[in-house]
């Protein structure tokens, strides 16, 4: 029998590859709109979490409301962004007349681990509940410590000329009430700082959830929070320090000055002595 040709080999389908999961990327803003947020009585029917409050918001986002006057609002748009403020209005204390607002891009990458960039998105598998909180928790952390920064840094500039001219004369600044003023600026905002926020602590959501910890410990070093509240507390230690090493001041001097009276008191009073002795011995002498 003749040979036979081979028959030809057609080549192996190609299986088509299944799609990459889709990548999406939202916008976090985070506002700083006063001192204070009342939260109490804010029930909703699509409530993610009560501390903070936090929920779902427009048509496809969410807010998340801290009691320390910071809301952080992710995937919304301008319109739904100035309906939620207004809405905010009447809850807000302290309220500041510019808003401070920082934008963080979150990336939404399904088949990638849960990540953080260097100076880039924050990259995430899903906005879950506990990723949207993590992210949130640190977000707002971060723009109140900005906040106490600045606050702070602006009580050393004015302490700072008076300390300058104590070493400089060793001697107090003679402008006492500009010395009084500055004690209160002080304890101002020792006062305003205390308790106001603490930005080592981690949210709640990580008792119940501790596999997002990682996420909330990249995030909060990537924002060096830890570091920066170090630094604070120093500054305010120079603050507290300054405020009483000023006020001994004071306090000294008043205790020199009262001291003076009195020694004048007593020098006005012997002589006054003398006085009376001596017309009574020009009186009845002979």
């Amino acid at each position: 029998m003749p040979d036979r040709a081979p028959l030809p080999v057609s080549a192996p389908a190609t299986v088509p590859a299944p799609p990459a999961p889709a990548r999406s990327r939202l916008t976090a803003r985070t506002l700083l709109l006063g001192d204070r947020i009342d939260t109490a009585g804010l029930e909703r029917s699509d409530l993610i979490s009560t501390t903070p409050l936090a929920f779902r918001s427009g048509a496809a986002g969410y807010a998340v409301l801290f009691r320390y006057g910071v809301a952080v609002l992710i995937g919304l748009s301008p319109v739904e962004e100035d309906e939620l403020l207004r809405a905010l209005g009447p809850r807000l204390f302290g309220r500041y007349d510019k808003i401070d607002d920082e934008s963080t891009v979150v990336e939404i990458v399904p088949d990638q681990d849960d990540q953080v960039v260097p100076g880039g998105p924050v990259a995430i598998r899903s906005l879950s509940p506990p990723r949207l909180l993590v992210i949130a928790d640190v977000l707002a952390k971060n723009a109140a410590l900005s906040r106490d920064e600045r606050e702070v840094t602006r009580v050393i500039e004015v302490m700072e000329p008076f300390a300058a001219a104590l070493a400089r004369t060793g001697k107090s600044p003679s402008n006492r009430r500009d010395m009084l003023r500055t004690i209160g600026q002080a304890l101002l905002v020792q006062h305003r700082l205390a308790g106001r926020v603490e930005i080592e602590d981690k949210p709640d959501i990580l008792w119940d959830q501790p596999e997002f910890e990682r996420l909330w410990l990249r995030l909060a070093d990537e924002y060096e929070l830890k570091e920066r509240a170090t630094s604070l507390a120093r500054k305010l230690a120079v603050i507290d320090d300054t405020a009483h090493a000023l006020t001994e001041i004071i306090d000294t001097e008043r205790s020199v000055r009262l001291e003076l009276i009195i020694i004048i008191l007593i020098v006005v009073e012997v002589l006054v002595a003398f006085y009376e002795l001596f017309l009574r011995g020009g009186h009845w002498g002979p």
